[in-house]
């Protein structure tokens, strides 16, 4: 599927993807990556410019949007100010002509199942924020979709609001078994609510795959960086072998790694490595992996301490050390080494690093 605006520039490419019944899917890139277009083609409301999309393998192209049984959720709720909660979900009933004590049957499941009996005679300004998403959702759900959309339904919300509502749509989409497709540019949304995850850059999916996958084995230095927090570590292979290769580190020495898409000898590459797997101080032989640092900057986040030190000459590079009676004493300035194990450090294409910032 393809898809662009001023017949010149794709902002979508040849998407090719399959979503199975039931599945929790989320769209997940930086603005202008072509997730809410994809979206959009999806619910009917923009057209491909190419390719087609199946609905239980039936082709909806030339379906009309309200026709095509899909609930959508989008951030600005779009409810209908004028209507009680009670009738913004009975609009979408009447329209597919349920009859009238079918339609309170299915207000009433769906209302106590999003926890909103009580409000079912208020309007939408008599709502909080995070009342007013139930209700849309409520919606969405009401009229047994085959597949919902969710376009940022949660990005209005605050962070502890937010945190809340995602439980409470992944445990919902638990219970009901409905296929969901979600767009968002929240990394930690994507990881928490997803059974699987499709990162799109530039109008095409870089990885598609569940989330611990995708934060442990990034395929790119544009998903390692985008998803979570990610140091990066500049070089050249000198030596391959098998699985892993050797890198050379200009001015720091060689480094072990896995050869994720190192291929050959002299080709530049971009090392991933998660700051909680470096280890501070490590016993002498313990680790392939050991290099003398400087601690630039402490920052205490309750349940952990970012430590910012500087590192084969990467002065950026950060530790994740577990806030806990064991974490050193150490303070900005002091001299230490860190190390890290082969396997969590990741030899990936340097081809479109210098493209990638921290989202």
């Amino acid at each position: 599927m393809q898809k662009t605006y001023d017949g010149e520039t794709l902002v979508v490419k040849n998407l090719n993807l399959e979503i199975a019944r039931g599945e929790f899917l989320t769209m997940l890139g930086p603005s202008g990556s072509g997730k809410t277009s994809s979206l959009m083609m999806l619910a009917g409301f923009e057209v491909p410019t190419g390719g087609q999309i199946f609905l239980d393998g039936r082709s909806i192209d030339r379906v009309p949007p309200h026709v095509r049984n899909i609930g959508m959720v989008f951030q600005n709720y779009a409810l209908f100010p004028h209507m009680t909660v009670e009738e913004n979900l009975a609009f979408p009933l009447k329209v597919r002509k349920l009859g009238a004590s079918e339609i309170q049957a299915r207000i009433k499941r769906t209302l106590d199942m999003v926890r909103l009996s009580a409000y079912s005679k208020r309007r939408p300004g008599q709502l909080s924020g995070g009342q007013q998403q139930r209700v849309a959702l409520a919606r969405a759900l009401v009229f047994d979709p085959k597949l919902v959309l969710m376009d940022e339904p949660l990005g209005a919300l605050d962070k502890q609001l937010r945190e809340h509502m995602q439980l409470e749509i992944k445990h919902i989409h638990q219970e009901l078994g409905v296929t969901v497709v979600y767009v968002t540019h929240d990394q930690s949304e994507a990881l928490t609510m997803s059974d699987r995850i499709a990162v799109f850059n530039d109008g095409v999916i870089q990885q598609l795959a569940a989330p611990a996958e995708l934060y442990e084995q990034p395929q790119n230095a544009f998903v390692a960086q985008f998803i979570g927090e990610n140091n990066r570590l500049r070089g050249k292979v000198v030596a391959m072998n098998g699985k892993t290769c050797t890198v050379e580190i200009p001015g720091a020495g060689n480094v072990q790694a896995l050869a994720v898409n190192a291929e050959a000898i002299g080709q530049p590459t971009v090392l991933s490595l998660r700051p909680e797997r470096v280890k501070l101080n490590p016993a002498p032989g313990s680790l392939p992996n050991v290099f003398s640092a400087r601690v630039e900057e402490l920052i205490y986040l309750g349940d952990h301490v970012r430590t910012r030190i500087s590192v084969c000459g990467n002065d950026d590079f950060i530790v994740k050390l577990p806030n806990s009676a064991g974490v050193p004493q150490i303070k900005p300035g002091a001299a230490i080494t860190v190390g890290w194990e082969t396997q969590d450090c990741r030899a990936l294409d340097a081809s479109n690093a210098s493209e990638i910032s921290p989202p």
